[in-house]
């Protein structure tokens, strides 16, 4: 597929089109403003844990998922997917929430987009 296969030839953009890690550079203005307003969606990973079908099925009320984590160990905060920092778990107003113990370097995360 090509650039003009998109509707109004809508051009590819790369992480970098969008952060400038040096600062501008002279006479270029770099304007995120459109970007701004831009819902993403932001997850909290406990854990992860691998079980057979069967034994999903005969999950019920009660029942316990083991997860790869030991209790203690920071939660992983990811945005649309993206690992970008990690924290503990904390309770305002009777809802639950991240505080963030680790926040990844924008230099560490283009550095992940690009792998």
């Amino acid at each position: 597929m090509s650039e003009d296969d998109f509707e109004g030839g809508a051009q590819g953009f790369s992480p970098d089109d969008f952060t400038d890690l040096e600062g501008p550079v002279e006479g270029e203005v770099r304007n995120l403003d459109m970007v701004l307003d831009i819902p993403v969606t932001v997850a909290v990973e406990i854990g992860q844990g691998r079980i057979p079908i069967k034994s999903l099925l005969q999950l019920t009320q009660g029942s316990v998922v083991e997860l790869d984590r030991l209790a203690g160990e920071p939660l992983d905060v990811l945005v649309n997917g993206t690992l970008i920092a990690q924290g503990e778990v904390v309770v305002v107003n009777e809802k639950y929430g991240v505080r963030l113990t680790d926040v990844i370097s924008p230099a560490e995360r283009l550095q992940r987009l690009k792998r």
